[in-house]
């Protein structure tokens, strides 16, 4: 069977047959992968906790019909300190359920990629910016070419008036173009959300407590709706 070398960072895993898991993950170059790490349910298991959930790893590969097989596996980056704390294992692991729902098999994500990993190592590199997963959302819309109209009216193009929002027509909807099934939204949340998409993750604007929670429920209700998903790791943020 032919050798080849990937890397990725691992979304997720399940059991497959007695002992082996099926592990997914993120490749730069060659988007979702979908391979067989055998024997890893065993208690000597060669590959130790290197293919768990987070973890930016370097693969050597066995070729197969259906899934590829690890047979080697060395961890560039298994951000440690991310994994000690409960809110930030919830926010990453919004980021890794939003990436793999978008994520398409033998198809470049250098784009999906870099945002994950970047988005990571703002997780790891200390506590989460109340924003954090906002911002990500939003990025993660644009990378799919999905981004939300937050400047304008999604509808007419004005710049004014705009004070409301709706999840199947593209975003902020001025007075004029609302139509059932828009939702009002407070004064400086569109702003907020705009603020959020444009800044770079490891330099978000200051937080604003009064927009926090709107912010992230309109950017979740409407990644939810254009996946057509709900986002289950979210399910504490809610609360």
């Amino acid at each position: 069977m032919p050798i080849r070398h990937d890397s990725g960072i691992v979304l997720r895993s399940f059991p497959f047959g007695e002992a082996d898991r099926v592990v997914v993950l993120l490749s730069p170059d060659n988007g979702k992968l979908r391979t067989v790490a055998k024997g890893i349910r065993k208690t000597k298991s060669r590959f130790g906790g290197r293919l768990e959930p987070f973890t930016h790893v370097e693969l050597v590969l066995y070729e197969g019909r259906n899934l590829d097989t690890i047979t080697q596996v060395d961890a560039i980056e298994s951000f440690p300190r991310l994994r000690e704390d409960l809110d930030r294992v919830t926010a990453a692991s919004t980021m890794l359920e939003t990436a793999d729902a978008v994520a398409q098999e033998n198809e470049q994500s250098r784009a999906l990629f870099g945002l994950l990993q970047n988005g990571l190592r703002v997780l790891e590199g200390g506590p989460r910016h109340p924003d954090l997963v906002t911002a990500y959302l939003l990025h993660l819309a644009g990378v799919v070419g999905l981004a939300p109209s937050l400047s304008m009216c999604a509808s007419c193009g004005t710049h004014t008036g705009v004070t409301r929002f709706s999840f199947s027509g593209g975003g902020a909807i001025c007075g004029s173009c609302a139509v059932e099934g828009t939702i009002r939204i407070r004064p400086g949340v569109v702003q907020r959300l705009a603020d959020l998409a444009s800044a770079s993750l490891v330099d978000l604007p200051a937080p604003s407590p009064d927009l926090t929670g709107e912010a992230m429920g309109l950017a979740k209700r409407f990644v939810e709706h254009h996946l057509d998903r709900r986002l289950q790791s979210m399910t504490s943020m809610d609360s």
